[in-house]
């Protein structure tokens, strides 16, 4: 009989995203520091690798489990400054990525797109290995990003109407019958991203203990007065 793409006989090497468990988390991460950039659990981060050493990290992370550690430094980065001063100083919580789908450009390139998995705690450094770092990491705390735990009910309309002002007072466009098809968990998670918001407000969202508390984090994120383009222009 003709054995299905789809065969249980067949043992995977990676288990699909659903039946990632605990014991599928490895102790030990190679990193990628992103300034002022999240991804959260069931969201999808693409990404353009160009530097050698996050070619090698992706190129290791494809010949094991195809998993990434993502994670913010507290100021963004300057490899020269990097070389001359050590390596920057990290937040003490990331994101689990896997490679869900890469493209190999001709001059050896990477357009990778990353879907969450779940948040981390960085725990220390390891030895780092092809010019990235590594750490050590603990999953335990963020167990319930594995798994379907739906948030609260929230004021959706209240979170739109505060998207629409802080979208239009920044002069910024999305769609938005993309938004309105969205249910409150997938918005939850796609809002955080997509909103320009600043590192340490970013982290707060990562940080937030469950989607319910993420509601309210990003309601008070978007309500927050700020420095605002001069809608009349310069006089």
């Amino acid at each position: 009989m003709e054995a299905s793409f789809f065969d249980d006989d067949i043992p995977r090497l990676v288990p699909r995203l659903p039946d990632l468990t605990l014991a599928d988390i490895p102790v030990e991460i190679g990193l990628f520091p992103l300034f002022g950039s999240l991804l959260l659990p069931k969201g999808r981060l693409p990404l353009n690798v160009f530097e050698p050493r996050y070619i090698a990290l992706i190129e290791d992370a494809l010949a094991d489990q195809r998993l990434i550690g993502i994670i913010q430094p507290f100021n963004e980065l300057d490899d020269e400054a990097d070389e001359a001063e050590g390596l920057p100083p990290l937040f003490d919580v990331g994101c689990l990525g896997r490679i869900s789908s890469f493209s190999e450009r001709v001059d050896g390139t990477f357009a990778v797109t990353l879907t969450g998995i779940a948040r981390f705690r960085y725990l220390r450094e390891s030895e780092g290995r092809r010019g990235y770092r590594v750490a050590r990491i603990d999953v335990s705390a963020y167990a319930g990003d594995l798994s379907e735990v739906p948030s609260a009910p929230f004021d959706r309309g209240q979170l739109l109407t505060s998207l629409k002002d802080y979208f239009t007072v920044r002069g910024l466009g999305v769609r938005w019958e993309v938004i309105d098809q969205m249910g409150d968990d997938a918005l939850l998670v796609a809002l955080p991203m997509i909103c320009p918001f600043p590192s340490s407000e970013k982290q707060a969202l990562l940080e937030a203990v469950s989607l319910t508390e993420r509601a309210r984090v990003l309601q008070s994120l978007l309500d927050l007065p700020g420095p605002f383009p001069d809608a009349a222009g310069p006089s």
